[in-house]
């Protein structure tokens, strides 16, 4: 039971950046924006904010520098797909090389270590949180194992992740600009006759993105390793693009492919150098690639046909 406890806490832990990542591609391509550029956001959020939390000994400052890195990046994004209706695919590659570049030679002129960033100190990094009452409850069966040892413990990054995925689920399908969203990205000359601003409203989808990977990038820095290692992001923005293909554009089974991909990931780490009956030791290279695969086979087919939004990467010309 400890052990079992042991790994959907890790699920959690390692499904919140996958979560805002797919949250934030939602945004993007609900819009009609193909978002490839995830990795990237991601990548330079979390050298900002390990940066600026190191220089100022504060994470909330660093949280703030990550989203503005990210939300820079996605504003460039917009600035191609959407005012001059440049390839959105070339973008998105674009941000990610541009990502994987500038980082390690910043962290190298700045800090001497390799292209990292040093290692924060107490301080400069978010901590876990106990909840109201986690160990009074902690013996008690079941519900109190969930509450102390699977819903407490986490950073106010988790909480707010939490918080954040029925808003974002509410803004989608319940608000006017969730309205607007969808209508832009299914078919945007309808929304135009109608007297929707195309451009304004995929900028402000694209804002909300970077704000999300903005977050992301800060959880994977400031909170889980307490630095910024390059390439630290591992292609965990195309998880979780690929958990917003899974969940087919809609928020919550995009969630639910976030946390089955993390569950994926966090096993694999659980079963390195473990003896395993009948097929004992499993090489750690087989190992590392079980979430991959699991993605793979889940996109291959097992979830039925995904149908994108209409007008997804489709550039908008409005009519004379």
């Amino acid at each position: 039971m400890e052990q079992l406890f042991s790994l959907l806490d890790s699920t959690i832990r390692v499904a919140t950046p996958l979560v805002l990542a797919a949250l934030a591609g939602m945004f993007s391509e609900r819009s009609g924006v193909v978002d490839i550029g995830l990795e990237g956001k991601m990548l330079v959020a979390a050298f900002a904010a390990a940066a600026a939390a190191f220089v100022t000994h504060s994470p909330w400052l660093g949280l703030l520098a990550g989203i503005m890195a990210s939300v820079s990046l996605a504003m460039v994004h917009a600035f191609v797909s959407v005012t001059y209706n440049g390839n959105q695919l070339i973008s998105g590659m674009a941000i990610n090389t541009i990502a994987s570049g500038i980082t390690p030679v910043l962290g190298l002129a700045w800090f001497q270590q390799g292209g990292n960033t040093p290692q924060l100190d107490d301080d400069s990094r978010f901590h876990d949180i106990s909840l109201p009452f986690a160990d009074a409850l902690s013996n008690v069966p079941l519900v109190g194992h969930v509450y102390s040892k699977l819903l407490s413990g986490h950073s106010i990054l988790v909480y707010l992740t939490i918080l954040i995925i029925p808003v974002v689920s509410w803004v989608v399908y319940r608000s006017r600009f969730g309205l607007r969203l969808r209508a832009v990205g299914e078919n945007p000359h309808a929304a135009d006759t109608a007297g929707v601003s195309v451009a304004r409203v995929r900028y402000i989808a694209l804002f909300w993105g970077g704000v999300l990977c903005g977050m992301a990038g800060t959880f994977l820095s400031v909170y889980q390793t307490g630095s910024f290692i390059k390439e630290m992001t591992a292609g965990k923005g195309f998880l979780a693009l690929a958990a917003l293909i899974f969940g087919k554009w809609r928020p919550l089974p995009a969630v639910l492919g976030c946390l089955l991909f993390a569950f994926a990931d966090a096993l694999q780490i659980r079963l390195e150098g473990v003896d395993l009956p009948v097929v004992g030791q499993i090489p750690s290279q087989a190992i590392q690639v079980i979430p991959y695969v699991l993605t793979v086979l889940l996109l291959a087919g097992f979830v039925g046909r995904a149908v994108a939004p209409k007008a997804i990467g489709v550039p908008f010309v409005k009519s004379r």
